[in-house]
């Protein structure tokens, strides 16, 4: 559903939300958990029988391209677990047991990146913990060492780790963009609301054509 077809949309706009934040100059790419995990039929967080989660590598691989190519930061992050009790997932894990699939010790492969969708060298990896990539990780300290003003934001999944980091983006100064077509949930309805919200509140939500064009071009 686009954003404008959203019923919601027109008060939304009344009422003074969903203004452009725009882009700055120097943008990074935000990967958010482009792990098996997400893509892998019988894993518990599969969400590929959303058709449009499914089709999510692909653009996340065009993103990855781009920023290449324009020599723009790019930032992967993964969830990891490194405690034998799950203790270091806090109360989170008493929420969602399943996230076991990121304990080290139990490799069973749907912890790895998504074949083809890998950091190279020299790209940032950051290990988290909890949904925001910003929470408990150095992550806001490596972006303010490189100067970075805007992220963006794909990856998975749109209601749980890419709201979180987007929110937590916002809320720390940086202009999040978030590509629709590059995020997944388990449901259209999660998230087109979720992408919804988003670009009402703490983002603004861009195609993937409009990306590209800015990780192409790199910093100004």
């Amino acid at each position: 559903m686009a954003l404008a077809e959203h019923g919601q949309a027109d008060s939304y706009l009344k009422s003074g939300f969903s203004h452009k934040m725009g882009w700055g100059a120097r943008p990074a790419l935000l990967l958010i958990d482009v792990c098996n995990a997400y893509w892998t039929e019988g894993s518990p967080l599969n969400t590929s029988s959303n058709p449009a989660s499914a089709a999510a590598p692909s653009s996340i691989g065009r993103l990855v391209a781009a920023a290449r190519e324009g020599q723009v930061p790019l930032v992967w992050t993964r969830v990891e677990y490194t405690e034998p009790d799950m203790s270091d997932a806090g109360v989170f894990f008493r929420k969602a047991p399943l996230l076991t699939v990121f304990q080290k010790g139990n490799e069973t492969g749907l912890e790895s990146w998504v074949p083809g969708l890998e950091p190279k060298d020299g790209e940032m990896v950051i290990p988290k913990r909890y949904p925001s990539a910003f929470f408990a990780t150095d992550l806001n300290t490596r972006l303010q060492l490189r100067g970075v003003d805007t992220l963006v934001v794909c990856g998975v999944s749109t209601s749980g780790c890419v709201r979180a980091s987007t929110l937590e983006a916002m809320c720390l100064g940086y202009r999040p963009m978030v590509v629709s077509e590059a995020c997944g949930d388990r449901s259209p309805e999660i998230h087109n609301a979720n992408i919804f919200d988003m670009n009402a509140k703490m983002a603004d939500v861009v195609p993937e054509a409009e990306a590209i064009e800015h990780l192409k071009t790199g910093w100004k």
